[in-house]
């Protein structure tokens, strides 16, 4: 039985992995940390809990936290890079759900979220957490940083593109929508329903803090050719679930008839992720409480314009649900166990 801790377990990502570790058979919630709640019962601030935890809230102790086999980390930035030296240095093994290992050019992350980071040197040893392409480096990895809702959208949805070498990489865009949920769960007049109620809109057009991320992943999917993408995320009103467009550009609109194929080749054996047929519509509604990735392929007319449709629910698949398959992956467990549930209708 793996014991696991969960440090900031009273947002939206927090609640979600104790949602699903409920169901898995191998493992055990020993602690879970909020310094602004400690004290209060788990379930009386998650009523859907009641008869399935009876833990209260703790304050963060890295001594408790170093008796886990494993450690969730579901806080802010800037929280993680501080404690997670000395865990490493006890033995617990880690898997982060904020951004703070998952750049790699520690440069380009400060200038994002802020602050220069502290822990180089495990940001240099954390293994990037996108199932699909680094399972065997996470099998081995002490310290994982698990890929944003975003990011795991708009890469998985590329990947096949770039890894072929089949599109022009200089020239793609991702055009990004997802619920107030991503926003996470600390009170914001933003995400208030009198704010987002019937009403769609565009942010960080100018610049996102998952373009650096994403910009990475293909980067590398593209053997480290330069990948120009301009993102651009959008909120709609609803509470959860993301749905990334993708374009890119064939260099030879030739292979357009390779390219369903393709897509469903590449992703054969990965259990989270569906390739539907071509012409499909993927809903965020098909994926909502589950932890896969569903996606279809588009084109309009005789165009050399690939179109990619994926959809995740930004809360599973795009954070507590990938964070539980790469822990299964971690520890050697079957990599479905306890994320095998269908998602919500209607």
């Amino acid at each position: 039985m793996v014991k696991v801790g969960i440090v900031g377990g009273t947002g939206y990502t927090g609640v979600e992995l104790l949602r699903i570790l409920v169901a898995h058979p191998l493992t055990e919630v020993q602690c879970i940390t909020s310094r602004s709640e400690a004290g209060l019962a788990v379930a009386d601030m998650y009523p859907n809990l009641r008869g399935f935890y009876d833990l209260p809230f703790t304050e963060p102790d890295v001594d408790t936290l170093a008796q886990c086999d494993v450690v969730f980390f579901a806080t802010p930035h800037g929280v993680a890079m501080r404690m997670v030296p000395e865990l490493m240095a006890r033995g617990t093994r880690v898997v982060d759900l904020s951004a703070d290992f998952r750049i790699k050019n520690l440069d380009v992350w400060a200038s994002w979220y802020g602050m220069p980071h502290e822990s180089p040197e495990w940001a240099a040893r954390a293994v990037y957490g996108l199932p699909e392409v680094a399972r065997e480096a996470i099998r081995q990895a002490s310290l994982v940083a698990n890929p944003g809702c975003y990011p795991t959208a708009v890469q998985l949805g590329l990947l096949p593109l770039l890894e072929s070498g089949l599109v022009d990489v200089r020239r793609i865009i991702a055009d990004a929508k997802s619920g107030a949920s991503g926003a996470g769960r600390q009170a914001s007049v933003g995400t208030l329903h009198g704010e987002i109620g019937e009403s769609f809109k565009a942010y960080g057009a100018s610049g996102h803090r998952h373009l650096p991320e994403i910009r990475q992943g293909l980067q590398d999917a593209a053997g480290d050719e330069p990948v120009g993408i301009t993102f651009v995320p959008h909120l709609i009103p609803m509470i959860r679930g993301i749905e990334a467009t993708l374009y890119a550009d064939l260099k030879n609109p030739d292979d357009f008839d390779r390219i369903q194929t393709l897509y469903e080749d590449r992703y054969a054996s990965e259990p989270f992720v569906d390739v539907m047929p071509f012409g499909s519509h993927p809903e965020t509604r098909s994926v909502r409480g589950g932890n896969t990735c569903r996606m279809a392929i588009h084109r309009q007319e005789s165009s050399a314009t690939v179109i990619v449709s994926s959809v995740i629910d930004n809360l599973v698949k795009g954070a507590a649900g990938q964070a539980v398959q790469n822990m299964n992956i971690m520890f050697g467990f079957e990599e479905s166990m306890g994320l095998n549930f269908p998602a919500l209708l209607p």
